[in-house]
């Protein structure tokens, strides 16, 4: 059914956006990782839904409670269960929705496949949905920040057309978070906000794309074939609600260079092997090379929109809806903490198979 993701450190998330709750089961967490819902909670703060007035305005505290795998202030090794109970659920404002499909969302596709859908907010193609993995990336991150020293930052750098040139080097959680968009550059940001303030009073909705980077990750993770790494991180991010699109280091611009403009030449510096540049946005030949992993994700524009759109009913039956709720006229800002939890969970994963392989945390240089 496509609920769970990662080898070892396994995320099973579960739940509707309009049921009693939503949340995820983690198998594979090493014991002894000191863990407390404190953790957890401050991603799942970043998230949630009723920030700012540029965001859905449900009301949710999306507060967690650990259920199983923690005791005294410490992972057990067994499964770890965290839920988040749906505290502003309003099932009755999708009734002028039950026979109808929504254009590009999931409402169709669902019913295709499995014969019945929830009508009620999407059920599982919600982005409620992603409670559970942002609940999850917080426990991979700490695993991580603990074990390896990693440190996984996102930020939006484009809406719609407005971009923001970044050093990813230069860039600090304490910025973006200043921003209501996450965007660190304050000019950028307040230009993509008044176009958010702006589509959202014409009923309409606007994409973009996130930018992210992992900063300490040893060169060793990952493999050249099948599970390459930044296989895997696209994987994980084009399996985010919304995501149409994934690219690391260079991406598509890379295409426009030649091999003696886009090669990372090495040196010897501060100890160790490093690059002088990082068009190969930290992975090479589907191996971490010890530089900062760098890559972004696109966003389309929010499905879920007021303007009059053409669609038909389940029976055939053309006809036209405006849709009414409560609906993010963008959701790159609520993106960043997702992208940076499938990012989490991605590299978590990578660094159990990399050690249960080699025996060691990182490179054997």
């Amino acid at each position: 059914m496509g609920n769970t993701f990662g080898q070892l450190f396994r995320l099973t998330t579960f739940g509707e956006s309009h049921g009693g709750g939503v949340g995820c089961v983690i198998d594979g967490c090493p014991p002894l990782l000191e863990l407390s819902e404190a953790d957890i909670q401050a991603d799942l703060g970043r998230r949630r839904p009723g920030q700012n007035r540029l965001m859905s305005a449900r009301q949710e505290a999306d507060r967690v409670a650990i259920l199983s795998g923690v005791f005294e202030g410490r992972t057990l090794g067994s499964p770890i269960a965290l839920l988040v109970r749906n505290e502003d659920a309003r099932p009755q404002d999708y009734d002028p929705l039950r026979d109808v499909y929504r254009p590009s969302h999931g409402d169709f596709t669902q019913e295709a496949k499995y014969g019945v859908r929830n009508w009620r907010g999407g059920g599982r193609v919600s982005a409620r949905e992603t409670v559970g993995r942002v609940a999850g990336g917080a426990v991979a991150r700490k695993l991580l920040e603990t074990e390896c020293g990693v440190d996984i930052l996102g930020c939006v750098e484009r809406i719609h057309a407005i971009q923001a040139t970044l050093d990813p080097e230069s860039l600090a959680r304490d910025v973006i978070e200043a921003s209501p968009v996450r965007c660190p550059d304050p000019q950028v940001s307040a230009a993509m906000i008044a176009a958010i303030d702006a589509v959202r009073a014409d009923g309409d909705s606007l994409g973009g794309v996130v930018l992210c980077i992992a900063r300490g990750v040893p060169a060793g993770w990952g493999s050249p074939v099948f599970d390459k790494l930044e296989a895997d991180l696209g994987r994980g991010m084009l399996s985010i609600p919304a995501a149409k699109g994934f690219e690391i280091g260079s991406g598509f611009p890379g295409t426009m260079l030649r091999g003696s403009e886009h090669n990372d030449a090495f040196r010897f510096r501060e100890g160790r092997v490093r690059t002088e540049t990082n068009r190969s946005g930290g992975v090479q030949a589907g191996i971490s090379n010890g530089e900062t992993i760098v890559f972004r994700v696109a966003f389309k524009p929010t499905a879920t929109i007021r303007k009059p759109q053409r669609t038909v009913t389940r029976d055939g039956q053309e006809t036209t809806i405006e849709v009414r709720g409560r609906h993010d006229p963008c959701v790159l800002p609520r993106a960043v903490p997702i992208v940076e939890a499938m990012a989490a969970l991605t590299l978590a994963d990578h660094f159990l198979r990399h050690r249960g392989q080699t025996g060691r945390a990182g490179s054997a240089f």
